[in-house]
């Protein structure tokens, strides 16, 4: 890439760009008003109301009380309290949980962790288009369940589950449902009451926010043991000193996220729908990942035929591109998705898959700009493949 053409970012489900808005909120709380929350002077007591102001801003966004907001590390360290924090704390009344094969590895990762400890844990499975069907949860309950965790839309294929329904079939049994809802805060509506959530997780890095602050809301009176021990901080619950500046920036860019959502999601929708498309209709042998309505506004997973992922994102980096042939945690790995595996897809295809997430910052012409590229960049790769024999339908692709 020359270092003039501009960059076409569209992996935004990995993580987004921090709001200048977001940037500017907190920088006087590295420097200026620096206090810890903890401390008892005044630029301290400062910091604190500081603290208790964002975590009002994000119960409103949650449907929450203040109360039920703690302050994290960022959702890999809420999704590991979540299960580990209510499973330990609930062991003589149970050792079972249960959750979907389709879940975001610092969910999955965990689950396999209290495995080894002696819980039995329950890997429901998923339809063709990543649902989770609110009946075989029910039916996998037993009288020693102690939490089902189940995301609110899925990091991969973008699919929306339906929480809502999952979790009034938690609250009818009495037992605690946790939600992974790091992809789908400040970009679909959320509120813990309406939904019957016991926990939630996000992370402020996905809706424009700084990286390494997160969020587990705990509905009052839940049983859950700390994950971090040491100091008194949030109330007991989570030890460690306040990442101030970080808990203003989570606070502000989810503000701005609920209060532009409607306007966005709508434009996201229509971007995400054209590229979705085009690629369909320049590119043959594609099939779309993923529920085709329930899905996040801007996520779009399309698996390419005869094609290796990693290559394809290569070539589009060529043109200045930035995309993901997944998830971002695992890219490094040479296992084809589980997410995609789940869905059913042969170890060929789901090697073949290539994930777009847009933002605020795409527009409709770099929409085009990729549609303009990908063809090529398919049809290249097709011809280095000995599995592909380019029929006459496919001659427009060269």
């Amino acid at each position: 890439m020359t270092p003039d053409r501009k960059l076409i970012y569209m992996d935004h489900a990995a993580t987004t760009p921090t709001r200048p808005e977001v940037v500017e909120a907190m920088l006087p709380y590295f420097h200026e008003r620096f206090g810890n929350p903890s401390s008892l002077y005044s630029i301290a007591r400062e910091s604190k109301k500081v603290v208790e102001s964002a975590r009002e801003t994000i119960a409103r966004a949650l449907g929450a009380d203040p109360m039920e907001i703690f302050f994290t590390s960022g959702g890999t360290e809420s999704d590991n309290w979540a299960l580990k924090g209510v499973a330990l704390a609930n062991r003589k009344k149970g050792d079972h949980i249960i959750t979907s094969a389709i879940e975001h590895h610092a969910v999955l990762h965990t689950a396999e962790y209290l495995e080894k400890q002696g819980f039995r844990v329950t890997y429901v499975p998923v339809d063709p288009s990543g649902l989770v069907d609110p009946g075989v949860i029910e039916d996998s309950i037993t009288d020693k369940t102690v939490l089902i965790s189940i995301m609110t839309a899925n990091n991969e294929i973008g699919t929306i589950e339906p929480i809502r329904e999952i979790g009034s079939i938690a609250n009818n049994h009495g037992i605690p449902f946790h939600t992974d809802a790091v992809q789908a805060a400040g970009h679909i509506p959320l509120s813990v009451k309406d939904d019957d959530i016991t926990l939630l997780s996000l992370s402020a890095h996905k809706f424009y926010g700084p990286k390494g602050i997160g969020v587990l809301y705990i509905k009052k009176g839940t049983r859950i043991d700390p994950l971090l021990h040491g100091g008194g901080q949030e109330r007991n619950r989570r030890a460690g000193t306040e990442n101030l500046a970080g808990i203003v920036g989570l606070a502000t860019a989810l503000d701005i996220a609920v209060r532009t959502m409607n306007e966005e999601g709508d434009r996201l929708r229509n971007l995400r729908d054209r590229l979705i498309s085009g690629i369909e209709s320049a590119v043959p042998h594609t099939r779309l990942n993923g529920h085709p309505t329930k899905r996040l506004p801007g996520n779009v997973n399309m698996s390419v035929e005869f094609i290796e992922g990693e290559s394809m994102l290569l070539l589009l980096e060529g043109h200045g591109i930035c995309a993901s042939t997944g998830s971002a945690c695992t890219s490094g790995s040479l296992e084809p998705s589980h997410v995609l595996m789940a869905i059913g897809l042969p170890h060929e295809l789901a090697h073949g898959s290539l994930r777009l997430t847009l933002g605020e910052a795409n527009t409709q012409e770099e929409v085009d700009k990729v549609l303009e590229v990908i063809p090529g960049v398919a049809a290249k790769l097709r011809a280095m493949s000995p599995l592909y024999s380019p029929t006459e339908k496919d001659c427009h692709v060269q």
